[in-house]
């Protein structure tokens, strides 16, 4: 009998205790099967609409998650595992909810068929948890050997991506590689997620995308100047037009002379102003307020550049890309201030125009990557698989240990923890024989996603894992199974590492809850009425 209608039936059988435990693990699994459904590259999309009215079709479990209200309390628990794996490794959010559903969708049935006690279970999911670290650590098959070479890094890309955007794996890997790699610094520890960035462009294909080694910006430049090479650039947080007082002053003026040399001289001072700029060798001028109509005029005189920005986030990237230093007042910047670029061009994509600021003899410390597609949806999903795959870029500078894709290892640690548990003589043994079956629901979300017979696909994995083939992971067009290292799919030590350990400990939290204590609503005890004051069903008079 399913969990669901043992709690419907309210059979007296189970204990109070029971109950409560039953009601929490059936809550957190309900959400753990919204999100298995999405998992591998065969999975099914969700169409989401937030509390803005905002439509989501994505199958991006940490997006699917951070969109959705989850009232209960221990689903909440799940909910912020997943949300340490998206911070700790930025990727994996599914294998994470996955699990943890699977852990104690198993702990129900020792608690209703075998009646063991929550206490029991705990202690022996938490002896299988330290088990299966270390059947993961020994299963280590491969490295990425250079991490500064894009072939390398795409060994351990090919996994995420394929996941995220299947089809089209084979054409994105390179260009993600190539952008993390070319932004990487000496120390690759440093390396910074926020240097690789995207822009979104809607129209063409996917395989229009394509790779800037600089920094692009969707936008037009503010003049008539559309092309310089070799850029001398000089960045202004301020705007760039004539300085205004803080304090409200009455000019008198008695006649036409002195109007004209009034206005003479506020046009003389922003003359000079970028007359010295020109002066310095800049040739684009970038102001985060604006350009006045007079700054604007000589600016083009001496056939300068003039670009607007709005946002300061993207100015500090364009300093970052450029080399140069934001200046709080006008005039012309020193060497050390001044960016430079090999070229800055407007270039139109589809009917959109794009400021690329583009390095060629040398490395930029900005890569972004074009982003094609249909569709705003395509064009999101497409941006959250280049995000995985920079996070997972990120993580492979800190542990560059690669384990067998496509549920492989996940049948080797369930053989593993199954034959520690067959070494155990107390009631633990069956909370970690549990344990272990858990981890036949990756392969079999795979199998079932892909449209195989999921029993003649655990069946086949077992046999061939049982004859020592440890590589042997599922094949999505075929029941019979593949060698994940022939076919290239490895995953980053570093996601099942901390996936097994999140999952195991939310499993284990909401197994040790028993009650849910809700607080009232804040605000006190209603105020005593007052003397006199008019009874809702007091009659007014006139």
């Amino acid at each position: 009998m399913a969990l669901s209608e043992l709690l419907k039936s309210g059979s007296k059988h189970l204990s109070g205790l029971e109950q409560a435990v039953l009601r929490n693990i059936e809550a957190s699994k309900e959400i753990s099967e919204k999100t298995r459904t999405s998992m591998g590259p065969n999975g099914m999309n969700k169409m989401v609409i937030n509390y803005l009215n905002k439509l989501f079709v994505t199958h991006d479990a940490a997006t699917i998650l951070k969109e959705l209200e989850v009232i209960h309390p221990a689903a909440k628990i799940l909910v912020m595992a997943s949300q340490s794996q998206e911070q700790e490794v930025g990727d994996g959010t599914n294998f994470v909810i996955s699990l943890a559903g699977e852990l104690l969708n198993q702990a129900g049935t020792l608690l209703t068929m075998m009646r063991l006690h929550p206490s029991d279970i705990i202690a022996g999911y938490k002896m299988a948890t330290t088990k299966a670290l270390e059947v993961l650590e020994k299963q280590a098959i491969d490295t990425v050997k250079d991490i500064r070479d894009p072939k390398e890094v795409g060994k351990a890309l090919k996994a995420v991506i394929g996941a995220k955007q299947y089809g089209y794996e084979d054409f994105l890997i390179p260009l993600i590689a190539k952008a993390c790699v070319d932004v990487c610094p000496k120390n690759p520890k440093n390396f910074n997620v926020d240097n690789v960035r995207t822009v979104k462009i809607p129209g063409g294909y996917v395989t229009d995308s394509k790779l800037v080694n600089g920094f692009v910006l969707k936008r037009d430049v503010a003049g008539t100047v559309k092309h310089v090479e070799k850029a001398r650039i000089a960045v202004f947080g301020c705007t760039v037009d004539i300085a205004s007082l803080d304090t409200k002053e009455v000019v008198e003026l008695k006649s036409g002379e002195e109007l004209f040399n009034y206005s003479r001289t506020e046009e003389k001072l922003i003359e000079d102003d970028i007359k010295k700029l020109a002066e310095a060798g800049v040739n684009v001028v970038v102001s985060n307020g604006g350009f006045g109509e007079m700054a604007l005029h000589f600016i083009e005189r001496h056939k300068m550049m003039a670009i607007k920005l709005t946002s300061k986030f993207d100015m500090r990237r364009l300093c970052k890309a450029v080399g140069a230093t934001p200046l709080v007042r006008i005039g012309a910047p020193t060497e050390d201030e001044m960016g430079l670029c090999d070229y800055v061009d407007v270039v139109e994509i589809g009917d959109t125009k794009t400021i690329v600021f583009k390095q060629e003899k040398e490395k930029s410390q900005i890569s972004t990557i074009i982003l094609r597609g249909a569709t705003d949806n395509i064009l999101d999903e497409l941006e959250r698989a280049v995000d995985d795959g920079v996070n997972v870029f990120k993580a492979l500078t800190k542990d560059t240990r690669l384990v067998a894709g496509a549920g492989a290892i996940e049948m080797e640690i369930c053989k593993g923890v199954t034959e520690f548990a067959e070494q155990k003589s107390g009631l633990e043994q069956y909370a970690i024989r549990k344990f272990a079956e858990a981890f036949q629901i990756i392969p079999r979300t795979l199998a079932e996603n892909s449209g195989l017979n999921f029993t003649d696909v655990l069946s086949n994995l077992t046999s061939a894992h049982a004859e020592g083939k440890n590589t042997w992971g599922v094949d999505i067009f075929s029941p019979e199974g593949l060698d994940a290292v022939e076919a290239g799919i490895l995953d980053l030590y570093a996601i099942k590492y901390w996936g097994i350990r999140l999952a195991a400990q939310a499993a284990i939290n909401i197994l040790s809850v028993d009650t849910i204590i809700m607080a009232r609503p804040a605000g006190g005890p209603k105020p005593p009425k007052q003397s006199g004051a008019m009874d809702a069903n007091d009659e007014a008079f006139d």
